[in-house]
């Protein structure tokens, strides 16, 4: 094997191949990380796909520089789940290992400055910022570009760089450093050669002149003596603030006491008490034993059950088994905010058995759940999806909560983290639970269709009743006068009735900020993104006006920037103004808010669950980040005010997401009681939609779901691929799309081919947007038309004008 095939952390395709050198060919095995030269001087951490001895034809390969593991970082299963990524979701390996990698594993070569050797600087010609370099690099012999912004102004380091080299007094060195360190710990302990030569009394007569010295050592004793296998942690000595680190210095000067370090790891673990999971109920075992069927029939299962049917407990089971079986779990959740109560009842069964892996945990502390997953410490890993990529050895089981959730896709690379999974536990031969209680289309369809088994929950847990689902003609409502705000009359009464029985109510409003424009009433000037082409929206909390798509912020204007007239108004409602008016409706009452922007403190999530739990809050108003996750006793009432505005969005699955945020946050109400309510504001409650949910009936609402996507073609009739094209100039972007889309018509069917159009939002982050939709039949031909597809995106990259453009190709959209 004298070549090999190396994936770069970069955003081109394929791999690369290099040349393996004698020494490391008995070594050398696919999975690991090399060092490898790319494009001049440049050394990045290449990971081993593929050994072979095929010479290249065209060019001489470059040899391997060095090994950076002793056995492989990625396991073979990985392998052919990121050639599956690459192949089905039409992008490069090198974009999967930049996403799937914590960056600390990924070394890098960093543009390093050292003195040239035996040179002599002649100080009187250099000027104040080149002295500077010139000493530092005599004190520290290597500096790197972030170093040296310490001491020169950004604007000024390329400049003084470039003079010190043209003067040929120092040279640029391309140095590897590993980033990642293990977190260390210091701990104290008694000197014990001290105390075995030396007489105690001695040694405390010795500090009598330096009493807090005197205490200090006498703390460190006492915790020693009590308990002479633990340890004393140095910082703890500190906390109450009696004793100064010039004391623990004086004592460890004498050689009384000494300091030593120990790893610790980065992400605390479960040290409580171990309990076992309560017994099934009668509705629970005849489905968990439906799903026993199907995995000793090597099927997947999708586990379709009522809001509070206990699907959780259904899962636990299985991960029981699971582990028994000396297998390991992986647990997949839409975001990590959802985690908190599902990570309670797993630590309290297997406590440091667990493990976390999500986009909010520090690079180092991603670095050491992957050594952890390497290693086999971790039994059961809590995740999103780009925990779909961890070293797992021995994959027995995934569960998918919350399957139907849009946050399990992600866009550079693009794929879908619930599809995907289904693909990795093929590779490790592991099963695959999907639960929802609002299964997307897409799996319902597939399950109907036996490609998977379908089981159905129609009960709650302990046969809970359902909540009760009402709907409130708004129009009729404001056109009697009824309604306060955006709440009408039946809602507050509902609220008033909830609040005086002592329960607690969620108001759900699926829009950021206080309003969604302000507009000038003379000349209908209103404040646009100069990044984006979308109207900013006014943050009242924060006073200030802000774009949610590339997060630009202006203070919120005091007069028209245009006429200067002072008659600004609000226009359009946002969940800080029914937080709000809520407040105001009911002034005695607790009101909390639960929405990103409300969120972003650490612990918020943590602190506003135990609010809810300690029944300190009695109403809460939120995004539909309310919709999940929460499992509490004395919610009875979900108000919608404003429903018909999860209904009207440019988007095929727009009925379909309405239908499930709704069905999702109305089981949050009466989950123990059965009494919940569910009040919908809508200014046309004979919609289809409302009607179903309302009739409560899965089996129509899913019926009248897919009739309407056979009608016009959309999934899962048919496979949908969305081509967006962008580029700072509109002109160059919309020639190049339209060429793009002569050359798919080309190849493919007329019919098959929609656009180029502009996208619903034409411009983001000044750049300039166009997409082309592809809609494909699905079976046999799908994969001919998608070759087609490379071979148009292949045809299209040739022309050199157009490289420029930024592609990005989206598979199921």
């Amino acid at each position: 094997m004298r070549y090999a095939q190396i994936v770069l952390p970069l955003n081109l395709k394929g791999s690369f191949t290099y040349k393996v050198p004698e020494e490391l060919m008995s070594v050398i095995q696919a999975g690991m990380r090399v060092l490898v030269p790319f494009g001049g001087k440049k050394i990045y951490t290449g990971l081993v796909f593929e050994l072979h001895d095929n010479e290249p034809e065209n060019f001489v390969a470059k040899e391997v520089i060095s090994l950076l593991d002793d056995a492989p970082i990625l396991p073979k299963e990985q392998i052919n789940f990121w050639n599956w990524l690459a192949d089905y979701y039409l992008c490069g390996l090198g974009e999967i290992y930049r996403f799937a990698f914590p960056s600390s594993l990924k070394l890098e070569s960093e543009t390093y400055l050292k003195l040239r050797p035996n040179v002599t600087v002649d100080f009187e010609n250099l000027d104040v910022n080149e002295m500077y370099l010139i000493q530092a690099l005599e004190v520290r012999q290597l500096i790197n570009l972030t170093d040296i912004e310490a001491f020169i102004q950004k604007k000024d380091i390329i400049k003084t760089i470039n003079s010190l080299i043209d003067l040929q007094y120092i040279e640029i060195d391309e140095k590897i450093t590993e980033k990642y360190k293990a977190k260390e710990v210091a701990y104290v302990r008694i000197n014990q050669s001290v105390l075995d030569n030396q007489n105690l009394t001695e040694i405390l007569s010795k500090l009598n002149k330096a009493p807090k010295q005197k205490d200090l050592f006498l703390i460190i004793l006492d915790k020693q003596t009590e308990d002479p296998s633990g340890f004393i942690k140095k910082s703890d000595l500190f906390a109450d603030g009696n004793f100064g680190s010039s004391h623990f210095k004086s004592l460890a000067d004498k050689n009384l006491i000494e300091e030593y370090y120990m790893q610790k790891d980065r992400i605390e673990s479960y040290d409580g008490e171990i309990e076992e999971i309560e017994e099934l109920s009668e509705q629970q075992k005849v489905a968990k034993a439906e799903v026993d069927e199907a995995f000793e029939a090597k099927e997947n299962v999708l586990l379709h059950g009522v809001t509070s049917s206990g699907k959780t407990h259904i899962y636990l089971d299985k991960i029981e088994e699971c582990i028994n079986e000396g297998k390991n779990v992986l647990f997949l959740l839409p975001e990590i905010s959802l985690t908190k109560q599902i990570t309670q009842r797993l630590e309290k069964k297997y406590g440091r058995q667990i493990g976390f892996y999500h986009q909010k945990l520090t690079d180092f502390e991603r670095v050491e759940v992957w050594r952890r997953i390497k290693q086999n410490d971790i039994r059961i890993l809590i995740g999103t999806r780009n925990s779909l990529f961890l070293p797992y050895q021995n994959l027995g089981l995934i569960v998918v909560d919350e399957e139907h959730d849009s946050a399990y896709k992600q866009f550079t690379p693009y794929f879908n983290g619930k599809d995907s999974a289904l693909v990795l536990a093929s590779f490790y031969d592991a099963r695959v639970i999907l639960g929802s209680a609002t299964p997307s289309v897409e799996s319902y369809y597939r399950a109907r269709k036996g490609k998977m088994k379908y089981i159905f929950l129609t009960e709650r847990f302990g046969n809970v009743n359902l909540p009760e689902f009402e709907l409130i003609n708004f129009k009729e409502a404001q056109d009697s006068k009824k309604i306060s705000g955006n709440f009408s009359m039946r809602l507050i009464e509902e609220l008033q009735r909830t609040l005086d029985d002592k329960n607690q109510a969620i108001i759900l409003h699926n829009r950021r900020g206080y309003a969604n424009v302000i507009e000038c009433e003379s000349c209908g000037y209103v404040n646009y993104c100069s990044n984006c082409d979308v109207v900013m929206t006014y943050h009242k909390a924060a006073n200030e006006m802000k774009c949610h798509y590339c997060g630009q912020r202006a203070s919120k204007p005091k007069a028209c920037p245009k006429c200067h007239s002072e008659k600004l108004n609000e226009k359009g409602v946002g969940v800080e103004q029914i937080h709000e008016e809520i407040s105001k409706i009911f002034p005695e009452n607790e009101v909390d808010r639960m929405d990103v922007d409300s969120m972003r403190k650490k612990f918020a999530y943590e602190k506003l669950y135990e609010k809810i739990e300690d029944r300190e809050t009695d109403i809460v108003v939120g995004t539909q980040m309310i919709s999940k996750g929460l499992d509490f006793d004395h919610i009875e009432l979900v108000g919608i005010p404003k429903a018909d505005s999860l209904l009207y969005v440019q988007d095929f699955r727009a009925e379909e997401r309405a239908y499930q945020l709704i069905t999702q946050v109305s089981g949050r109400a009466g989950r123990v009681s059965g009494k919940g309510k569910v009040l919908i504001q809508t200014y046309n409650p004979d919609h289809s939609v409302f009607q179903l949910i309302k009739m409560n009936n899965t089996a129509k609402i899913y019926k009248y779901f897919l009739t309407e996507r056979q009608k016009f073609h959309y999934p899962p009739f048919t496979k949908l691929i969305m081509i967006e094209m962008k580029h700072r100039r509109e002109d160059k972007v919309d020639r190049a799309s339209q060429f793009l889309g002569s050359i798919l018509r080309k190849y493919l069917p007329e019919d098959c081919v929609l656009g180029p159009e502009r996208a619903q939002i034409a411009r983001l982050n000044n750049l300039y947007q166009f997409q082309i939709m592809l809609k494909l039949p699905r079976g046999k031909n799908y994969e001919k038309f998608k070759e087609m597809v490379l071979l148009s995106l292949k045809e299209f990259d040739e022309i050199t004008a157009y490289q420029s453009i930024k592609k990005d190709v989206l598979v199921d959209f």
